[in-house]
């Protein structure tokens, strides 16, 4: 059985994601587990609360959280636990997916604003900070069932064995189709990149794919021109590590998808 870590702040996005990983818990029988952070805010600090009264707060949130786990085990008929932690989120919610096991964190995406797509939210942080798969639930997603998947990559500079094998591990799960899609604005790229259809049927054999690259100086509208035509309900993406000094400048694509498309956005980690 595969565990799932579905962070949720009772948010509307955190709530349509955890509809979205409790269906497709419940038709393929994974277990949930329910992170939600939760500290004591600055006001109250300052207020000097008493040590009873912090507790009775954080006994309320553990409350809330247990109604939550009993809707959701009631409604859907999957394993549900829950895990209430307090300190940095990163921390906690990687401790989480060591204690439990987990596969797979899922999160919500908010709407895209200007700012999310120049500074990134918990969400996209947590992708470029986190070794774990994420699956970011934009807030318009609706579980359907997940039939095509594309694998958005670039073949130029190589894909790690590991992430495809990650790639046919989802697929399997699913029986889906997988696109291997790639994307260059050079066309001495593109030529580089016509011969791996040997390798990519080596790593995803027995996984019904195919590939595609195409030619295209707009890398981000191509990837979604393409998720239209093809009616993508997954989009696969590695999130790649810059430098600091790079990263002030450089805006990452996979953020940027993230942030900006409703179809759900699988984000495999490479190996360090």
């Amino acid at each position: 059985m595969k565990t799932i870590v579905v962070a949720t702040d009772f948010s509307v996005e955190a709530e349509n994601a955890l509809v979205y990983a409790a269906k497709m818990a419940a038709e393929h029988s994974y277990r949930l587990v329910l992170f939600s952070l939760y500290n004591i805010s600055i006001h109250a600090l300052n207020a000097r609360l008493s040590d009873d009264t912090i507790q009775m707060l954080i006994e309320a949130k553990n409350k809330e959280l247990d109604m939550l786990k009993v809707n959701v085990k009631a409604t859907y008929a999957v394993e549900v636990e829950t895990h209430l932690a307090s300190g940095d989120f990163y921390e906690e919610v990687k401790y989480c997916i060591g204690q439990y096991g987990a596969d797979l964190l899922v999160m919500g995406m908010a709407e895209k604003s200007v700012e999310q797509d120049l500074m990134g939210n918990t969400t996209t942080t947590a992708i470029h900070h986190l070794n774990t798969p994420i699956l970011a639930i934009p807030e318009g997603a609706r579980y359907k069932g997940i039939y095509h998947m594309m694998f958005a990559c670039d073949i130029v500079k190589g894909v790690q064995k590991s992430v495809f094998e990650k790639v046919h591990a989802f697929a399997s799960d699913f029986a889906a189709i997988v696109e291997v899609f790639h994307v260059s604005n050079k066309i001495e790229e593109l030529q580089k990149a016509a011969p791996p259809t040997a390798m990519i049927d080596d790593e995803l054999k027995d996984i019904t794919h195919y590939y595609k690259n195409i030619e295209s100086k707009k890398i981000l509208e191509a990837i979604r021109e393409e998720m239209a035509s093809t009616k993508t309900d997954v989009l696969i993406m590695v999130p790649y590590k810059y430098g600091f000094w790079k990263s002030l400048v450089h805006r990452s694509k996979t953020r940027m998808m993230a942030s900006g498309s409703h179809v759900p956005l699988l984000s495999l980690p490479v190996e360090v």
